[in-house]
């Protein structure tokens, strides 16, 4: 069910982006999208990602993508004149988001402690790669890379070979992160009417979402082995061919599942009393005999098939799709975006306002001239 009661609740909140690439953006969009006006700030020759793509008529799909909603205005933060300019928007804003390189923000004396004397109100969040201390504070910093130095590509892929997360997981789960502690920070503003300082570290976003594997490591036996669609303790549970050549994922959390698996699906009763499978545990430790066993039984069915079998019975499944399967998917929500002339359709942000969500992205710099013209005087 469509929620309808979401509608611009940061209507009168301006935040100004200092931002690049994916993390900062991510943020500011889902900012833009709640009703704050976002202005974002960049370089002259603009953000490095309108050239990630050209795919919307020589513009970013990208781009399009994390910007929508937002005005742009093009400053040079090393000419005097725009960043007097770039301070005096901070000084009527409530909320500073940047993402620049290490020490940048620093170097260029936006630290909350002095923009607030002049702007009590003001919440900053910087966003950084591994913390701002020692050598964490000097680690350039990217999605891919945090990946790998948090753990998240030790415990991805097949047993022969790691792999990183196929979508931007670290940068996403640092912009949704941001945006969750920038609204808490209004809320605490509310009451007291200060501002505050927020550090988000990619790294320390990741290590938290690695707590499974860490736990696994530290208290029950060792972190979980790269499995690839299997799962590390539960069967089954993972990838299983039909004779169209499709695999159909499936995964069974309980013995009540096991059993009605058996009686409806595999149609083999007596497997759901057989000493090897009774509890997970057993299914589990003779997990290679399990597979063959439903990849016997899904290789006389096509995918469609033993999907509509699995749902009747109420067990959890999926097909395993490809991109191209899920750009036609039923279930797939949808937004037309514009910038400039172009026009695409992306998948829809999760939390939808009535109106729906913000549609166009800025051309580099559009709106320089008239951000120039409001914070001039």
């Amino acid at each position: 069910m469509q929620s309808t009661g979401l509608e611009d609740e940061l209507s009168g909140i301006t935040a100004i982006c200092i931002e690049q690439a994916v993390a900062a953006p991510y943020c500011g969009l889902l900012m833009a999208d709640a009703g704050a006006r976002v202005i974002k700030i960049e370089r002259p020759e603009g953000d490095f990602a309108r050239g990630y793509d050209k795919g919307a008529d020589g513009h970013s799909t990208i781009f399009m993508w994390l910007n929508r909603g937002k005005e742009s205005i093009c400053l040079n933060l090393k000419a005097d004149e725009d960043m007097a300019l770039l301070r005096k928007m901070i000084d009527k804003a409530d909320i500073l988001v940047s993402n620049l390189a290490p020490g940048t923000v620093e170097k260029m004396g936006l630290v909350g402690e002095q923009l607030r004397r002049s702007n009590q109100g003001l919440i900053t969040c910087r966003i950084n790669g591994y913390g701002s201390e020692g050598l964490a504070a000097k680690k350039k910093a990217y999605d891919f890379l945090v990946q790998g130095e948090s753990g998240v590509v030790a415990v991805t892929g097949t047993p022969e070979y790691p792999a990183r997360v196929g979508v931007s997981l670290t940068d996403l789960s640092t912009g949704l992160t941001a945006f969750s502690a920038i609204l808490r920070a209004l809320h605490m503003r509310y009451r007291t009417g200060k501002g505050v300082d927020l550090e988000i570290s990619m790294f320390d976003v990741m290590t938290d979402w690695m707590n499974m594997a860490l736990c696994g490591h530290r208290y029950f036996g060792g972190a979980p082995a790269r499995t690839g669609l299997t799962h590390s303790f539960v069967a089954p549970y993972g990838g299983y061919h039909c004779k169209d050549g499709k695999q159909v994922l499936l995964s069974i959390q309980n013995d009540r599942e096991w059993v009605d698996f058996c009686n409806h699906v595999l149609k083999q009763p007596e497997l759901g009393e057989d000493a090897r499978f009774i509890h997970n545990t057993d299914r589990y430790t003779h997990r290679e005999i399990l597979a063959d066993i439903i990849n016997d039984c899904f290789s006389a069915y096509r995918a469609e098939d033993i999907i509509t079998l699995l749902d009747n019975t109420r067990i959890a499944c999926s097909t395993l799709n490809d991109v191209k399967d899920v750009s036609v998917h039923p279930f797939l929500k949808e937004r037309q975006i514009s910038m400039g002339e172009a026009v695409i359709d992306i998948a829809d942000l999760p939390v939808r306002r009535k109106q729906g969500s913000v549609q166009r992205a800025p051309l580099k710099g559009e709106h320089s001239d008239q951000i120039r013209a409001e914070f001039s005087v």
